[in-house]
């Protein structure tokens, strides 16, 4: 099911968040667990945030206006469509999507394109915090 998401999630997608990056070997870790519930915390007040739940939070999207800012499915969950749904979810809002991830995430690139996504720009990663290089893909309606 996909709802809102609410405040006391924070703690939910912080966990999923540091999960991503702690079992991806080229994602360097720039921030603690404490600032990452920051982040979540952050993201749920500033963005429109979607939770895919079960008996839990599985996964989320971070919409800001017609940006996804943030999809991350919990490790253990990847294949299950949940990723799917929220992406259909957002593009069922917008007319319209862009987005960022890393060139070195090539399964987040497969799954975009999937969706109908097509990649726009790379760049060398001097304009990230993580100094990846990265690319933009966008989707529009038809």
């Amino acid at each position: 099911m996909i709802r809102p998401a609410r405040d006391l999630d924070a703690g939910a997608l912080r966990a999923i968040l540091s999960e991503f990056v702690e079992t991806t070997i080229w994602m360097p870790r720039l921030h603690s667990r404490a600032e990452d519930i920051s982040f979540a915390a952050k993201l749920i007040a500033g963005h429109s945030v979607f939770v895919w739940e079960a008996d839990r939070p599985l996964g989320f999207i971070a919409l800001h206006k017609n940006a996804i800012d943030a999809l991350y499915i919990r490790n253990d969950q990847h294949g299950q469509g949940y990723g799917s749904a929220l992406v259909h979810y957002a593009q069922s809002m917008r007319g319209e999507l862009e987005l960022w991830t890393f060139q070195q995430n090539t399964s987040a690139r497969r799954f975009y394109t999937k969706h109908g996504f097509s990649e726009v720009k790379f760049t060398d990663g001097s304009g990230n915090d993580e100094g990846l290089p990265d690319v933009c893909l966008t989707w529009r309606a038809h």
